[in-house]
């Protein structure tokens, strides 16, 4: 490839620069992502590589143009996992805004655009799947935004109504919870 065009040729013929070559081979190359089931799931390359896993071990795997390489996600479920594809290839198409910290309110489609706020309108279990399967690929828009969720479903709660939305026991003796009130008073009073 040369760096600089050849200017007897039509543009069609010019020679494309490595970068260029480079970012037309990611848009075709595919990757299977294998749940912990087994289930394989082929994705782009450029979809995949949302995932600071699955972009390191694609790294480690080498140039092997003729395989489609096979990226083993156990610790990840086939449910999630799609759910997970899902919100990286809309991801790719309409990017997230920016979630702003603290929250500015505790209605998620006042935070992000609604395919977002509707793709984590879903019950806890799943939610806290997906929470799981975006820290471990590392995928910082699906991990922000399912953590901006769940600390909507805090926002403005008092502990017990907390307690009752995530279904946590109250372990604390009466004097126990009244000694950490006791503590932590400035924290009420901000």
């Amino acid at each position: 490839f040369l760096p600089f065009a050849v200017p007897s040729l039509p543009a069609r013929y010019q020679p494309t620069t490595m970068s260029e070559a480079a970012a037309a081979d990611a848009d075709t190359t595919k990757v299977n992502l294998v749940s912990k089931e087994g289930d394989s799931f082929e994705v782009s390359a450029e979809v995949a590589k949302m995932s600071e896993l699955v972009k390191t071990m694609m790294d480690e795997d080498g140039d092997d143009d003729d395989a489609v390489a096979e990226i083993p996600l156990p610790n990840v479920k086939a449910s999630v996992l799609k759910k997970v594809i899902d919100f990286c290839e809309h991801h790719k198409a309409e990017p997230m805004t920016e979630i702003e910290k603290p929250l500015k309110s505790a209605v998620m489609s006042e935070v992000v655009q609604k395919w977002y706020a509707d793709f984590v309108n879903v019950e806890q279990v799943l939610l806290f799947e997906l929470i799981l399967a975006a820290n471990y690929m590392d995928i910082k828009p699906l991990l922000d935004l399912t953590c901006a969720t769940v600390a909507s479903m805090i926002k403005g709660k008092t502990p017990e109504e907390i307690r009752r939305t995530f279904n946590i026991a109250n372990d604390f003796s009466p004097e126990e919870e009244a000694q950490v009130r006791e503590e932590n008073k400035w924290c009420e009073e901000a």
